[in-house]
């Protein structure tokens, strides 16, 4: 069963005109049937276009605070995995092409788990060990996100650099969004992008001033990362329960 383009009514897959509205729908003509899956899709994009808030405040200063805050919560538990991930990556990178193919599927579960944690600690939810790796429930969205994500500011930077940047701090949000609020990876980007959009420059800025933490973490001889990427994870839920406010009520 096949849907109709123009009134979006249940039409056979072999139907050649739309019973409902008269739609040609030859095969010649370029057009191709819209399945279940592609209205589902235009109906989850819609329903995010009013969740989109018309106008916001960003506020790195409390992000940074809130964010100190809620990695306090659990030191161990985020210079531990951290470390972990860290680790993974080194291996899976030394393993030549396959290892860093691979090291892309899982880079973004991996670095979620952390996302998770924080946002529970921010929903007053209590954390255990194995949530750390809850990225992984969200496997096949996640990759691809991250897959396509890197491909498409891959292509920015080539493209004058600008739209490179444009891309890399739009789509902060869409793994959150993605564990959020339960959606497929590229309604998650379109949403986070525009929802960056509104306030580009102020987002940028607070990025700007992770890099520098995290530029610092580095020169403290490496391991001062493993509290200031945790810590700049922290920051960035901070932000989206700011900016969006997180909706799920378990992870």
């Amino acid at each position: 069963m096949g849907i109709c383009p123009r009134c979006q009514q249940d039409i056979a897959d072999d139907a050649v005109i739309c019973p409902h509205c008269q739609h040609h729908l030859r095969e010649d003509s370029g057009e191709r049937l819209a399945t279940p899956e592609d209205r589902q899709v235009s109906a989850q994009m819609e329903a995010l276009e009013g969740m989109i808030p018309p106008a916001y405040q960003v506020r790195p200063g409390y992000y940074l605070k809130e964010g100190w805050a809620l990695f306090k919560r659990n030191v161990p538990g985020f210079v531990g995995y951290s470390l972990a991930w860290v680790l993974v990556q080194m291996a899976l990178s030394s393993l030549g092409s396959l290892g860093r193919v691979v090291n892309l599927v899982v880079s973004v579960p991996l670095m979620a788990g952390l996302l998770v944690v924080a946002a529970k600690l921010r929903r007053q939810q209590s954390v255990e060990a194995n949530d750390f790796l809850s990225g992984f429930h969200y496997l096949l969205p996640l990759a691809l996100y991250g897959i396509v994500s890197t491909v498409l500011i891959g292509l920015g930077f080539i493209l004058l650099i600008l739209p490179g940047v444009y891309l890399m701090v739009s789509y902060i949000f869409a793994a959150l969004t993605i564990i959020d609020r339960k959606l497929d990876f590229w309604p998650a980007m379109e949403f986070s992008r525009k929802v960056v959009h509104r306030q580009w420059f102020g987002i940028f800025g607070f990025l700007l001033l992770l890099f520098l933490v995290n530029l610092g973490g580095l020169l403290a001889l490496g391991v001062g990362v493993l509290v200031t990427l945790p810590w700049s994870i922290c920051a960035i839920t901070v932000a989206y329960d700011d900016i969006l406010g997180l909706r799920a009520d378990s992870y």
